[in-house]
């Protein structure tokens, strides 16, 4: 949580005494006000890295559950496969049940317009190379096990792509569109 309003706040009531009324235009309130835009900034960027970061989070959840239901040992390639399907097509029943209630002739809802755009960008992720921690290394199995959710631990983890031709490649942590 940025702290730098409350710093600048402090330093003004040190040399000031009690804050009770600043000029509109003076020096100390404009220090406040950039200390103030200075932490909603933080606060703004903050909140955007969380949310791009999400969906690598909830991946490797996804992939943590199924090397738990393993026992913790590493899988081979036709069960991680299996595992990506089931993956991409995890919104499956939820697209359809809303393509269902809608009536003839009405345009799709917005969360309906959401989903198809997430299976269809999951499944040429997948064509092309579906990213995920590698399941097939036992020391990254036991490492992804013991993760507890905490984004700067995912770097420690090893990241392949496995595409739906079984093609496993390599892979850096966070992708940025190179590997």
């Amino acid at each position: 949580m940025p702290k730098s309003l409350e710093k600048t706040r402090k330093k003004i009531a040190k040399k000031k005494g009690n804050i009770t009324a600043l000029h509109e235009n003076s020096r100390d309130s404009q220090r406040l006000r950039r200390a103030q835009n200075r932490d909603d900034k933080l606060l703004r960027v903050a909140t955007a890295r969380k949310k791009n970061d999400k969906p690598l989070v909830i991946r490797a959840q996804y992939f943590q559950d199924a090397i738990r239901e393993n026992e913790g040992k590493p899988l081979e390639l036709p069960a991680i496969q299996t595992i990506i399907a089931a993956f991409v097509h995890q919104h499956d029943e939820e697209f359809n049940a809303l393509k269902k209630e809608r009536r003839p002739g009405r345009p799709a809802s917005t969360r309906e317009d959401l989903l198809r755009i997430k299976i269809t960008a999951d499944e040429k992720e997948y064509e092309n190379g579906f990213y995920l921690p590698d399941l097939t290394d036992a020391d990254n199995v036991v490492f992804l096990d013991r993760w507890d959710g905490a984004w700067s631990y995912l770097s420690t983890l090893k990241w392949v792509r496995i595409s739906s031709a079984g093609l496993v490649q390599a892979s850096k942590f966070p992708p940025k569109g190179e590997s």
